[in-house]
């Protein structure tokens, strides 16, 4: 029998390949974990890289009255279109408004024009609201991560600071009387602008207030001209910023329409008018003299005999 190799009893062989086994293995998991996550980071790129852009910007805050300006950025084809739902926030969301917008044409490798949105405040409470484009179809599943498609601005309102003690509804010949009060304004004036059918009429302008004493509150008053009836919108601001607005209803004079009288005709009857026939005469001769005389002669000659009787 052969006995062994002593070279080979200084060198297991066993344990080295089972080190290197085991070297080897490990090299290999840090390599495949290494190459998956540069495959991952690739594919994220070109992710990116080939997905649509779109950015929608809303302001924060925007005061009761004042129109929501939004605009929208993006990269999709021209001719996609999507909705843009405002709605008031909350427990549950309470649709205002929906608007449909179309991506124009554009450069394939520039963004397509700045769009704007105009979302109106008018008469809304304070609160937080909700701006949302909304996909009908599977274009939204293509935009990129970074994309903004909703936003949460909030409404602030101040219009209950506002008190105003001239009627709401006018007639043309007094309107148009803006007079109230405005809670903590003291003697340091408003500033208001009056728009009608017309656009605007009056300022902005400041105006006068006199404080009261007992409510801290400042008292105005201001007449402003109208020609014509319809809906007045009064935009009050103060050294703060805006307040909020008061609508005004100036109502047409009142025009007298004549009032018609029918009259009956009466018809009078009257008896028929008996029309006396006349009878033609026959024309007579004229007298001749000499028979008159004879007889006024023996009407003389017969007095005389009388006369002598007596």
């Amino acid at each position: 029998m052969t006995a062994p190799d002593p070279r080979l009893a200084r060198y297991p062989l066993s344990s080295v390949r089972l080190e290197k086994h085991f070297i080897f293995g490990h090299l290999d998991a840090v390599d495949m974990k290494r190459i998956l996550l540069i495959v991952l980071c690739l594919t994220c790129i070109i992710g990116t890289a080939s997905a649509y852009q779109l950015y929608l910007k809303c302001p924060e805050t925007v005061q009761v009255g004042i129109p929501l300006k939004c605009t929208i950025d993006s990269n999709l084809p021209a001719g996609t279109t999507f909705e843009v739902a405002f709605y008031q926030s909350g427990y549950t969301a309470t649709p205002i408004s929906r608007s449909s917008v179309t991506v124009q044409e554009h450069a394939l490798n520039m963004a397509a024009p700045t769009m704007y949105q105009l979302f109106d405040t008018k008469g809304l409470p304070g609160g937080q609201y909700k701006v949302e484009i909304q996909f009908t179809g599977t274009q939204g599943g293509s935009l990129s991560d970074d994309s903004v498609t909703w936003q949460l601005p909030r409404v602030l309102d101040r219009s209950g600071d506002i008190t105003i003690n001239s009627p709401m509804t006018q007639t043309l010949e007094e309107a148009l009387r803006i007079e109230g009060s405005i809670l903590k304004l003291g003697n340091n004036g408003v500033e208001i602008e009056v728009r009608g059918p017309e656009g605007r009429i009056f300022g902005p302008q400041y105006i006068g207030s006199k404080v009261d004493l007992r409510s801290g509150a400042g008292v105005f008053t201001q007449k402003v001209t109208v020609t014509q009836p319809g809906e007045y919108d009064v935009y009050f601001s103060d050294s703060t910023g805006y307040i909020g607005l008061k609508s005004f209803t100036v109502s047409a004079p009142a025009t007298s329409t004549p009032t018609t009288v029918r009259t009956t005709a009466v018809i009078t009857t009257q008896p028929p008018t008996t029309v006396p026939t006349t009878v033609p005469t026959t024309a007579q001769s004229p007298l001749s003299p000499i028979p008159v005389a004879a007889a006024l002669t023996v009407v003389g000659f017969l007095m005389t005999v009388m006369a002598k009787k007596r």
